[in-house]
Protein backbone atom coordinates (compact mmCIF):
# COMPACT_ATOMS: atom_id res chain seq x y z
CA UNK A 1 0.00 0.00 0.00
CA UNK A 2 1.08 3.40 -0.93
CA UNK A 3 1.30 5.78 1.84
CA UNK A 4 3.87 8.36 1.11
CA UNK A 5 4.27 10.52 -1.90
CA UNK A 6 7.11 12.10 -3.08
CA UNK A 7 7.26 15.39 -5.19
CA UNK A 8 10.34 16.05 -6.28
CA UNK A 9 10.91 19.63 -7.83
CA UNK A 10 13.85 21.24 -9.91
CA UNK A 11 17.21 18.61 -9.80
CA UNK A 12 14.97 15.92 -7.97
CA UNK A 13 13.56 14.46 -11.57
CA UNK A 14 14.67 10.78 -10.58
CA UNK A 15 15.72 9.24 -7.03
CA UNK A 16 18.21 7.27 -5.39
CA UNK A 17 16.95 4.19 -7.46
CA UNK A 18 20.46 1.66 -6.56
CA UNK A 19 18.90 1.97 -3.13
CA UNK A 20 15.67 1.23 -4.11
CA UNK A 21 14.42 -2.53 -3.69
CA UNK A 22 12.11 -2.71 -6.08
CA UNK A 23 10.64 -0.05 -9.09
CA UNK A 24 7.48 -0.21 -10.81
CA UNK A 25 5.91 2.24 -13.26
CA UNK A 26 2.11 3.07 -13.20
CA UNK A 27 -0.31 5.39 -14.33
CA UNK A 28 -3.65 6.67 -12.89
CA UNK A 29 -6.48 8.34 -14.91
CA UNK A 30 -7.77 11.37 -12.81
CA UNK A 31 -10.63 14.33 -14.34
CA UNK A 32 -7.59 16.60 -15.37
CA UNK A 33 -5.31 14.00 -17.55
CA UNK A 34 -3.19 11.12 -16.84
CA UNK A 35 -0.57 10.90 -14.09
CA UNK A 36 2.54 8.90 -15.01
CA UNK A 37 5.04 7.90 -11.55
CA UNK A 38 6.88 5.24 -10.13
CA UNK A 39 6.29 3.48 -7.36
CA UNK A 40 9.73 2.43 -5.18
CA UNK A 41 9.88 0.53 -2.09
CA UNK A 42 12.60 0.87 0.34
CA UNK A 43 13.27 -0.37 3.68
CA UNK A 44 9.62 -2.45 3.58
CA UNK A 45 7.24 0.71 2.55
CA UNK A 46 5.94 1.44 -0.85
CA UNK A 47 6.63 5.12 -1.95
CA UNK A 48 4.81 6.72 -5.10
CA UNK A 49 7.43 9.50 -6.82
CA UNK A 50 6.34 12.10 -8.81
CA UNK A 51 8.88 14.49 -10.78
CA UNK A 52 7.07 18.23 -11.06
CA UNK A 53 8.58 19.08 -14.13
CA UNK A 54 8.44 16.08 -15.99
CA UNK A 55 11.49 13.53 -16.37
CA UNK A 56 13.70 16.36 -18.16
CA UNK A 57 12.14 19.55 -16.93
CA UNK A 58 10.03 20.09 -19.62
CA UNK A 59 7.01 21.36 -17.88
CA UNK A 60 7.23 25.21 -16.61
CA UNK A 61 6.16 25.76 -13.24
CA UNK A 62 2.60 27.83 -14.71
CA UNK A 63 1.57 25.14 -16.76
CA UNK A 64 2.63 22.08 -13.88
CA UNK A 65 -1.12 20.35 -13.49
CA UNK A 66 -1.29 20.32 -10.09
CA UNK A 67 -4.48 19.20 -9.62
CA UNK A 68 -4.12 15.78 -11.51
CA UNK A 69 -0.90 15.02 -9.43
CA UNK A 70 -2.75 15.89 -5.93
CA UNK A 71 -6.08 13.80 -7.27
CA UNK A 72 -3.94 10.55 -8.45
CA UNK A 73 -1.87 10.72 -4.93
CA UNK A 74 -5.32 11.35 -3.09
CA UNK A 75 -6.36 8.43 -5.45
CA UNK A 76 -3.71 5.70 -5.09
CA UNK A 77 -4.11 6.02 -1.29
CA UNK A 78 -1.23 7.82 -0.27
CA UNK A 79 -1.67 10.03 3.20
CA UNK A 80 1.25 12.36 3.13
CA UNK A 81 3.05 14.44 0.76
CA UNK A 82 6.84 15.28 0.84
CA UNK A 83 8.00 17.44 -1.76
CA UNK A 84 11.32 19.06 -2.51
CA UNK A 85 11.70 22.62 -3.62
CA UNK A 86 14.66 24.87 -4.94
CA UNK A 87 14.08 28.37 -3.40
CA UNK A 88 15.82 31.90 -3.51
CA UNK A 89 16.77 33.49 -0.15
CA UNK A 90 15.37 37.26 0.69
CA UNK A 91 17.62 36.77 3.55
CA UNK A 92 21.37 37.07 4.08
CA UNK A 93 21.34 34.36 7.42
CA UNK A 94 19.44 31.77 4.79
CA UNK A 95 22.56 30.84 2.53
CA UNK A 96 22.94 28.66 -0.92
CA UNK A 97 23.15 25.30 0.83
CA UNK A 98 20.79 25.56 4.01
CA UNK A 99 17.52 23.97 4.16
CA UNK A 100 14.14 25.08 4.93
CA UNK A 101 10.84 24.39 6.16
CA UNK A 102 8.24 26.50 5.38
CA UNK A 103 5.69 26.70 7.93
CA UNK A 104 3.63 29.76 6.19
CA UNK A 105 3.00 31.04 2.22
CA UNK A 106 2.50 33.99 0.30
CA UNK A 107 0.65 33.61 -2.72
CA UNK A 108 1.49 35.71 -6.02
CA UNK A 109 0.45 33.15 -8.53
CA UNK A 110 -2.04 34.99 -10.70
CA UNK A 111 -3.30 32.07 -12.96
CA UNK A 112 -3.30 28.90 -11.61
CA UNK A 113 -6.24 26.91 -10.63
CA UNK A 114 -5.78 26.60 -7.47
CA UNK A 115 -8.94 24.17 -6.15
CA UNK A 116 -10.70 21.40 -6.80
CA UNK A 117 -14.22 22.92 -6.05
CA UNK A 118 -14.77 25.26 -8.89
CA UNK A 119 -17.72 23.63 -10.40
CA UNK A 120 -21.32 23.24 -9.40
CA UNK A 121 -20.98 19.86 -9.15
CA UNK A 122 -18.19 19.53 -6.50
CA UNK A 123 -19.73 22.25 -4.50
CA UNK A 124 -18.37 25.67 -2.51
CA UNK A 125 -15.98 24.69 -0.33
CA UNK A 126 -13.88 27.07 1.58
CA UNK A 127 -10.59 25.10 2.93
CA UNK A 128 -8.87 26.42 6.34
CA UNK A 129 -5.71 27.03 5.47
CA UNK A 130 -4.51 28.65 9.17
CA UNK A 131 -1.52 26.10 8.82
CA UNK A 132 -0.89 25.22 5.87
CA UNK A 133 1.52 23.00 5.79
CA UNK A 134 1.47 19.84 8.08
CA UNK A 135 2.98 20.62 11.78
CA UNK A 136 3.33 17.22 12.77
CA UNK A 137 4.98 16.85 9.82
CA UNK A 138 7.20 19.27 9.49
CA UNK A 139 8.44 19.28 13.22
CA UNK A 140 9.89 15.50 11.52
CA UNK A 141 11.45 16.93 9.00
CA UNK A 142 13.75 19.48 11.14
CA UNK A 143 14.29 16.59 13.75
CA UNK A 144 15.87 14.32 10.76
CA UNK A 145 17.28 17.39 9.59
CA UNK A 146 19.38 17.79 12.62
CA UNK A 147 20.16 14.21 12.72
CA UNK A 148 21.89 14.30 10.01
CA UNK A 149 23.81 17.42 10.43
CA UNK A 150 22.64 19.77 8.01
CA UNK A 151 22.06 23.52 7.81
CA UNK A 152 18.28 23.42 7.90
CA UNK A 153 15.87 26.96 9.18
CA UNK A 154 12.97 25.27 11.27
CA UNK A 155 10.26 27.70 9.89
CA UNK A 156 9.82 30.45 7.13
CA UNK A 157 7.54 31.53 4.78
CA UNK A 158 7.67 30.72 1.23
CA UNK A 159 6.94 33.23 -1.88
CA UNK A 160 5.13 31.52 -4.59
CA UNK A 161 5.49 33.46 -7.80
CA UNK A 162 3.86 33.08 -11.42
CA UNK A 163 7.09 32.34 -13.21
CA UNK A 164 8.68 30.88 -15.51
CA UNK A 165 10.86 34.37 -14.93
CA UNK A 166 12.78 35.34 -11.86
CA UNK A 167 11.82 38.09 -10.05
CA UNK A 168 13.34 42.16 -10.06
CA UNK A 169 14.78 43.71 -7.17
CA UNK A 170 11.80 45.24 -5.94
CA UNK A 171 9.70 42.55 -5.82
CA UNK A 172 12.64 40.58 -3.72
CA UNK A 173 12.80 43.56 -1.85
CA UNK A 174 8.85 44.05 -1.11
CA UNK A 175 8.52 40.13 -0.36
CA UNK A 176 11.26 40.43 2.20
CA UNK A 177 9.35 43.36 3.79
CA UNK A 178 5.98 41.61 3.65
CA UNK A 179 7.26 38.61 5.86
CA UNK A 180 8.78 36.49 3.24
CA UNK A 181 11.82 34.45 3.78
CA UNK A 182 12.28 32.03 0.36
CA UNK A 183 10.95 32.61 -3.30
CA UNK A 184 9.79 29.67 -5.14
CA UNK A 185 7.36 28.90 -7.91
CA UNK A 186 5.62 25.69 -7.08
CA UNK A 187 4.41 24.92 -3.60
CA UNK A 188 0.87 26.90 -4.57
CA UNK A 189 -1.04 25.78 -5.39
CA UNK A 190 0.29 22.61 -4.65
CA UNK A 191 -0.01 22.62 -0.87
CA UNK A 192 -4.02 24.11 -1.20
CA UNK A 193 -4.88 20.99 -3.25
CA UNK A 194 -3.46 18.81 -0.78
CA UNK A 195 -5.25 20.46 1.83
CA UNK A 196 -8.57 19.96 -0.22
CA UNK A 197 -7.90 16.68 -0.62
CA UNK A 198 -7.02 15.53 3.23
CA UNK A 199 -3.43 14.81 2.44
CA UNK A 200 -0.64 16.06 5.17
CA UNK A 201 1.76 18.28 3.09
CA UNK A 202 5.41 19.43 3.58
CA UNK A 203 7.90 20.87 1.65
CA UNK A 204 11.98 20.48 2.14
CA UNK A 205 13.08 24.00 0.49
CA UNK A 206 17.02 24.01 -0.79
CA UNK A 207 18.64 26.94 -0.83
CA UNK A 208 20.07 27.57 -4.79
CA UNK A 209 20.60 31.30 -4.79
CA UNK A 210 19.71 34.67 -3.12
CA UNK A 211 17.52 36.66 -4.69
CA UNK A 212 17.62 39.59 -7.39
CA UNK A 213 19.31 42.26 -5.54
CA UNK A 214 20.80 40.13 -2.93
CA UNK A 215 23.33 38.85 -5.21
CA UNK A 216 26.50 40.97 -6.45
CA UNK A 217 25.37 38.44 -9.83
CA UNK A 218 22.24 38.17 -11.98
CA UNK A 219 20.94 35.03 -11.68
CA UNK A 220 20.76 32.71 -13.77
CA UNK A 221 19.09 28.97 -13.87
CA UNK A 222 22.41 26.96 -14.25
CA UNK A 223 23.54 28.68 -11.16
CA UNK A 224 20.21 26.89 -9.49
CA UNK A 225 20.74 24.16 -11.10
CA UNK A 226 24.54 23.32 -10.02
CA UNK A 227 23.75 24.41 -6.75
CA UNK A 228 21.30 21.83 -6.60
CA UNK A 229 23.62 19.07 -7.96
CA UNK A 230 25.91 19.80 -5.80
CA UNK A 231 23.42 19.63 -3.04
CA UNK A 232 22.23 16.65 -4.15
CA UNK A 233 23.64 13.79 -2.18
CA UNK A 234 22.00 15.66 0.84
CA UNK A 235 18.51 16.40 -0.62
CA UNK A 236 18.17 11.94 -0.92
CA UNK A 237 19.46 11.49 2.08
CA UNK A 238 17.06 13.46 3.77
CA UNK A 239 14.54 12.40 1.61
CA UNK A 240 15.30 8.85 2.26
CA UNK A 241 15.49 9.83 6.38
CA UNK A 242 12.10 11.05 6.01
CA UNK A 243 10.49 8.07 4.69
CA UNK A 244 12.09 5.99 7.13
CA UNK A 245 11.16 8.63 10.37
CA UNK A 246 7.60 9.34 8.87
CA UNK A 247 4.24 7.93 11.03
CA UNK A 248 1.12 8.13 9.62
CA UNK A 249 -1.73 9.27 11.88
CA UNK A 250 -5.24 9.34 11.14
CA UNK A 251 -5.83 12.23 14.13
CA UNK A 252 -3.95 14.65 12.27
CA UNK A 253 -5.86 17.73 11.48
CA UNK A 254 -4.49 17.91 8.03
CA UNK A 255 -6.71 14.38 7.38
CA UNK A 256 -10.03 15.87 8.83
CA UNK A 257 -9.93 19.07 6.84
CA UNK A 258 -13.21 19.12 4.92
CA UNK A 259 -15.24 17.32 7.69
CA UNK A 260 -17.94 19.98 8.11
CA UNK A 261 -18.41 18.88 4.18
CA UNK A 262 -18.45 15.51 4.88
CA UNK A 263 -14.81 14.80 3.69
CA UNK A 264 -13.15 15.02 0.64
CA UNK A 265 -14.79 12.52 -2.12
CA UNK A 266 -13.18 11.77 -5.54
Amino acid sequence: MVRLAIIGGTGVYDFDMHVMEKITFEEIETPYGRVKFKIVEHGGRSVAFIPRHGAQHSIVPNKINYRANIWAIKKMGAESIISTSAVGSTRLFIRPGDFLIPHQFLDFTKSRESTFFDSPERGVVHVDLTNPYCSRMNLMLVQVAEDLGFKCHDRGTYVCTEGPRFETTAEIEMFGNLGGDVVGMTNVPEVVLAREAEICYSTICLVTNFGAGTSLTNLTHKEVVDTMKANMHNVRNFILAAMERIEFLPECPCRNSLAEYGGFKL
